[in-house]
């Protein structure tokens, strides 16, 4: 049997689908898996008896300035975990009873693995956890470094920038570094690293970013397989790092169709108590249903769990048409009946499950990638509403009922009702991502 060597990068978004593509490359194609993983944000071994796994040392658990990963701290993961994990890949392909490993599979994020690969003569294939279009984006970050969009940001925050219409200069991800040029470094290094490397695997589908697909493809001059999306065949929920609150499903019973707005900001976004209870505040007064996703660490500096905050004449309005939890499983929210619209971040992952079950949104993103596809959903495929980064309880209230009580918003759900058959008809017989899928497999056996 052949086997392929995964190593997902420690953060929630980033860990979902890199689990889905090893259920995928295991189940659908039948190859042997190994994950080798950190100790930080490490996966659940017992869930998977048919994986085999490898924990390596990492520098994240003794050093919190490494957490969240921005900036420089990326870099310094990168060089700090190259060696246990050559180390450790070596003892893989060196075991007897191991099947052949035709490659390994690492996250876009670990450009080191590309070094380890060529010394252990092992080709790589790197998955990008972000959209194509996004992608294109952090490709150009030098560019725009050398061309002065990132020393003059705030002053130029509302110009488009002309080469990836209909993007801003506020949208440009700096992951609110301070110091651009360690930025710029790191994504120089993944770019590099992945131009590299053997082919570039996506979470999309052609015909959701042919036009972007097409570019990327021109530019990096490699194989790119397109075989999302990934949540249609197997579902993240067996990867979350947080335990999901099952009663939501059944408060969302109780609601008519199309009804209820979710509301979910990912694991990682965090805001001020301010903006947060203008959040709360603009919900009350929506009038809408709503289920809300209130995680510890949702307010910036606050441990504990953001509801806490929430004031009881809050509570008194909301009254029989909220509910508010910890975390939710949220694929299974998006595809139930009652709910007819997705509050959401804009991370990639949610962006592509809100569109495969045909609930449009309304963005409020927070860093990274997050601004670029707000503007994509918003703008170009006209299924979603930008609240953009600022915004107060008036901006919230009208955003929700311009959703959820609109032609604007009948049209919205038009559009990803459409975005929805298409994913579904690309992952069968014939369709794009099936046959990219098939493509992936005879590519990867041909490698080793």
């Amino acid at each position: 049997m052949s086997r392929v060597v995964l190593f997902p990068y420690p953060a929630q978004g980033h860990i979902n689908p890199m689990f889905q593509l090893a259920n995928i490359l295991h189940h659908t194609i039948g190859f042997a898996i190994s994950v080798v993983y950190t100790q930080h944000n490490a996966p659940d071994i017992s869930r998977y008896p048919h994986f085999q796994f490898h924990l390596i040392s990492d520098p994240v658990t003794d050093d919190n300035s490494l957490i969240p990963f921005r900036g420089n701290a990326i870099n310094v993961l990168n060089a700090r975990c190259a060696r246990p994990f050559k180390l450790c890949l070596a003892r893989i392909l060196s075991e007897e009873n191991n099947a052949t490993v035709r490659c390994i599979i690492t996250d876009a994020m670990w450009y080191s693995t590309q070094a380890v690969a060529d010394e252990l003569n092992v080709s790589r294939i790197v998955l990008r956890t972000a959209s194509v279009h996004s992608s294109l984006v952090y490709a150009a970050l030098p560019l725009f470094h050398q061309t002065g969009y990132l020393t003059s940001m705030e002053a130029r925050a509302e110009d488009a920038v002309p080469e990836f219409q209909p993007i801003k200069v506020k949208d440009i991800p700096t992951f609110g570094a301070k110091d651009q040029n360690s930025i710029v470094e790191f994504f120089s290094n993944v770019f590099t690293e992945t131009k590299r490397s053997s082919a570039l695997i996506f979470n999309t589908f052609e015909e959701l970013e042919s036009p972007d697909l097409a570019k990327l493809r021109r530019q990096f001059d490699m194989p790119v397989f397109a075989i999302g999306p990934f949540n249609k065949r197997f579902s993240a929920a067996e990867t979350s790092l947080r335990k999901q609150d099952r009663s939501s499903i059944d408060w969302l019973d109780t609601h008519a169709p199309q009804s209820v707005l979710y509301v979910s900001f990912g694991s990682i976004a965090a805001m001020d108590k301010t903006t947060f209870l203008e959040v709360a505040w603009g919900l009350a007064n929506s009038g809408q249903p709503f289920l809300w996703v209130v995680r510890p660490g949702s307010i910036n500096g606050a441990a504990s769990a953001g509801s806490e905050v929430l004031p009881a004449e809050w509570a008194e309005k909301v009254s029989g048409r909220s509910c508010v939890v910890e975390w939710a499983p949220q694929q299974e929210v998006l595809a139930h009946s009652s709910v007819g619209g997705f509050w959401t971040h804009s991370g990639w992952n949610s962006t592509v499950e809100s569109i495969c079950e045909g609930v449009p949104m309304m963005c409020a993103p927070y860093f990274a990638d997050q601004m670029i596809n707000a503007r994509w959903v918003s703008e170009v495929w006209r299924i979603a509403i930008n609240l953009e980064r600022v915004f107060a309880r008036r901006d919230v209230e009208e955003g929700i009922r311009r959703l959820m009580t609109t032609a604007e918003g009948v049209e919205m759900r038009r559009r990803v009702a459409a975005l929805k058959e298409t994913a579904a008809a690309c992952l069968g017989p014939g369709g794009s991502s099936y046959e990219a899928l098939v493509g992936l497999s005879k590519f990867i056996m041909e490698l080793g």
